[in-house]
């Protein structure tokens, strides 16, 4: 076997070999670095060999060539990743908007599991878990070497079934234990309400579902206002991390007539692509104000931005997480997946989201109360180990306060949000701000 395995390896060098001999027009630098990455590959494959011929335990295959390959790919970006067949299937299961599990949205930094948003009225938000929280153990066994999809694994499983987390928060002086029983995920990904004369919509994700569960809310906030006029709408994208990048712009063109809504920028400078807003505002030009926050990130930061820079909304509350990469799921043999980053967002005004994130026209800081303070903060992308760096990254970082209280009395951002609509004055504690004249420009 090892025989073989030297042989495979030696026969992807000499076709690799092959092709540099077609197209030998290619300068001799760029020979020697082509001959210096086929002897790191005969390096590789001869540590694979030896490891599988000497470790002290036979050790599986599949699992020693899909470490590596993670390995290559968190070296990249924290959002490259390889996906074997069953977190492919999970994939393709969340992005329909219903899944098992727990209910977080969560990434790798510092070995560690580290929550970027839970979802809304899951198992996990009942029990307490916030954005920024690590989770350290997963039923008693340390995350620390596990990959990320080894972590996520462990953490799905039957419904119905108990599982222990061990969670790492700032300003806690003791690691917390919850006990989080499983359930069916099915993320609600619209919720809306009419606050008397302005319609909430609150946006948690998005998934295959988002733009005709957005059309179905205004039409029935439509029906429920009867005579009474609606004045605008609160588009409140706090808390949302993300999603599918063809539902962002449907919910984004649903309240633009004309223009650009984003385009993505490739390695290749000539590789743009442009993704254009068509005529018919579902709201009739109705004025809006979108909220977000450290836990708005990469389709939820595309919405914002679009809207922001066509002056159709104005944006209120903190800078948001600052995602603006994008990753392209590139389907494998046996049905597992690469999920690479090919290209990163900009705005309609050309700016990158990444690592800077969405900055609020009115900013509007949330009281977090006193047994949350230092624990209910996003980092942010400019944070991540790893992450890219953006053209335009802000020195100051990306992300912000993620905390959105449960009672929407206590609820800032969002009071500030209904009085600027409806054109009463501003909270005390914020001076009325010329930004308010955009509403006047709809």
């Amino acid at each position: 076997m090892i025989r073989k395995a030297s042989l495979l390896i030696a026969g992807a060098l000499m076709g690799a070999s092959a092709m540099s001999l077609v197209h030998g027009s290619v300068g001799t630098a760029a020979n020697a670095a082509s001959s210096d990455t086929y002897r790191q590959l005969a390096i590789f494959g001869d540590i694979f060999e030896r490891v599988r011929a000497q470790y002290v335990t036979p050790p599986e295959d599949a699992k020693l060539i899909e470490s590596a390959i993670n390995g290559m790919l968190t070296s990249l970006d924290p959002h490259s990743s390889y996906l074997n067949p069953d977190a492919a299937q999970d994939m393709r299961v969340q992005t329909r908007g219903e899944f098992g599990g727990l209910g977080i949205e969560v990434t790798m930094e510092d070995d560690l599991v580290r929550v970027i948003s839970p979802i809304e009225d899951t198992p996990a938000a009942r029990a307490g878990v916030i954005a920024g929280d690590f989770i350290a153990e997963i039923d008693g066994e340390e995350v620390r070497g596990m990959t990320l999809s080894d972590a996520v694994d462990m953490m799905r499983g039957e419904v119905n079934t108990p599982i222990e987390l061990t969670i790492i928060r700032e300003g806690a002086e003791e690691p917390i234990k919850l006990t989080i029983v499983r359930d069916v995920i099915k993320v609600r990904a619209v919720r809306f309400s009419l606050e008397d004369d302005i319609g909430y919509i609150k946006i948690n994700s998005f998934t295959e579902r988002t733009t005709d569960d957005l059309k179905a809310a205004i039409e029935q906030m439509r029906k429920e206002a009867g005579d009474t006029d609606i004045e605008g709408y609160v588009l409140d994208l706090r808390l949302n991390p993300g999603g599918l990048l063809d539902q962002a712009v449907n919910v984004a063109d649903a309240f633009l007539d004309r223009g650009e809504i984003v385009s993505t920028r490739g390695r290749d400078p000539r590789n743009v692509t442009r993704f254009d807003s068509r005529p018919g505002d579902l709201i009739d030009g109705k004025p809006i104000v979108v909220l977000i926050n450290g836990g708005s990130a990469s389709a939820s930061e595309i919405v914002a931005g679009a809207l922001q820079d066509h002056r159709r909304a104005t944006v209120v509350g903190t800078k948001s997480f600052g995602k603006g990469s994008v990753q392209t799921i590139i389907p494998l043999a046996e049905n597992g997946a690469l999920r690479l980053t090919t290209a990163l967002y900009y705005t309609p005004a050309g700016t990158s989201i990444q690592a800077r994130g969405i900055l609020p026209d009115i900013r509007v800081e949330q009281p977090v109360p006193e047994e949350l303070l230092g624990r209910a903060v996003s980092r942010g992308e400019s944070e991540l180990r790893g992450h890219i760096v953006g053209a335009e990254e802000d020195e100051n970082g990306s992300g912000s306060s993620a905390y959105v209280p449960p009672d929407k009395e206590d609820d800032l951002q969002l009071n500030y949000a209904l009085d600027l609509l409806r054109g009463l004055e501003s909270n005390p504690a914020f001076p009325p701000s010329p930004d308010r004249a955009l509403l006047n420009q709809q």
